[in-house]
């Protein structure tokens, strides 16, 4: 499909003006034309990105695409509610949280507030979240990352790129991204770009995202306070553990602790806990692909029990880690507490306790009403 432009205004003619044309030799200041010939009627794509500098075109050039009702406003975030709430009230609650993991925004403490109150990179990621649960047929989507610093804009780029191809080939969606950012070509993986400074239209598969070079250290808890403030739970430490942390060029991005539980007969597997990914890492991959390098580890002896080959039990709350998990080959799960765990037990030793004469107060097993998932890696 050819697309023309062509937009003019008034031909000013001020001693300002005139002057300005003068000494620049610019005598076309009222008139801008550009040309572009791109893919638009073909359905194999689902992902376009249109680059270029401020004042190129770009905008121009996605109202022509999809017209104007195409571009995405997202203006009417209600202030009162928070946003796990205002994402596609009438969708399932599990397509909802699968979108804000799916965009890199795991962190389920900013599932809670409002939109109004979130940072720039939250409000980024949660609107992307709003255009993969809304799922529009055909939707531009301007400044993108224009916003956000550039580690945020990266990833992000490449998580919503995921997951809209998902729709994609699901349905035949088509999303058309427009930015002044050329560092983000090759997360997003786009199927086409079209750079409105030279003119040059690329196809599909020359681009492949940067790799990722992950290491990982066995430590303590010296890096926790790094990661908690991100963690959706507030625990104390479980005792006789060890921490994971994996960084990228020296910086902490992920962490893991790890600590052992007994199963009977003098055997024993490891068991994971306190999983952080940071934010602005949230989305990349490199959270499930560390789990898995951490728990092999426990696998072939090397990891929390030196010397003793152990499966790794892993529990969690989180339902995007949950269907993380279960798409993966390597996982199986155990166990799906959904609605909170059994208080008979818990009953009994409180009344037990509480008639004792050498206990004062009522005590017993605790318990809680969280919906846990168990799963259990085999490598």
């Amino acid at each position: 499909m050819k697309i023309e432009i062509h937009h003019t205004c008034e031909d000013f003619n001020s001693y300002r003006a005139a002057r300005v044309k003068s000494l620049f030799n610019c005598e076309a200041g009222y008139r801008f034309d550009l040309a572009a010939e791109l893919p638009v009627e073909d359905p194999a794509w689902g992902v376009g990105l249109i680059v270029g500098p401020s004042g190129s075109g770009k905008t121009s050039l996605g109202r022509e695409i999809f017209g104007a009702g195409a571009f995405w406003e997202p203006e009417d975030w209600p202030h009162d509610q928070p946003i796990i709430d205002a994402i596609a009230a009438t969708s399932d609650f599990n397509a909802v949280t699968a979108a804000l993991a799916g965009v890199g925004l795991g962190d389920v403490p900013a599932w809670l507030r409002p939109y109004t109150v979130l940072s720039n990179g939250e409000k980024f990621r949660a609107n992307l979240a709003r255009v993969i649960c809304e799922a529009p047929a055909r939707v531009v989507i301007d400044e993108f990352t224009s916003v956000v610093d550039r580690q945020i804009a990266k990833v992000g780029a490449f998580a919503f790129a995921k997951a809209w191809k998902r729709l994609h080939k699901k349905g035949g969606n088509q999303c058309v991204l427009l930015s002044c950012h050329y560092d983000i070509i090759e997360w997003t993986e786009p199927d086409w770009v079209f750079d409105v400074a030279t003119g040059k239209f690329t196809g599909r598969g020359l681009w492949r995202r940067p790799r990722i070079e992950l290491e990982i250290w066995q430590t303590d808890w010296r890096y926790w306070p790094l990661f908690e403030p991100h963690h959706y739970l507030r625990l104390p430490r479980p005792p006789a553990s060890c921490c994971y942390v994996g960084t990228v060029d020296g910086e902490p991005v992920v962490h893991l602790a790890m600590t052992s539980k007994a199963t009977g007969r003098g055997k024993a597997e490891a068991r994971n806990c306190r999983f952080v990914v940071m934010p602005e890492w949230q989305g990349a991959g490199v959270g499930l692909a560390f789990m898995n390098a951490v728990c092999q580890m426990q696998l072939e002896g090397k990891g929390r029990l030196q010397g003793r080959k152990v499966t790794t039990l892993a529990t969690t709350s989180h339902p995007g880690l949950a269907a993380a998990f279960r798409r993966d080959p390597k996982w199986r799960q155990i166990s799906c507490n959904l609605y909170g765990a059994n208080k008979v037990r818990s009953r009994d030793s409180i009344a037990r306790t509480s008639t004792s004469d050498q206990v004062v107060g009522a005590t017993g097993f605790g318990g809680h009403f969280r919906a846990v998932q168990g799963f259990r890696y085999y490598g």
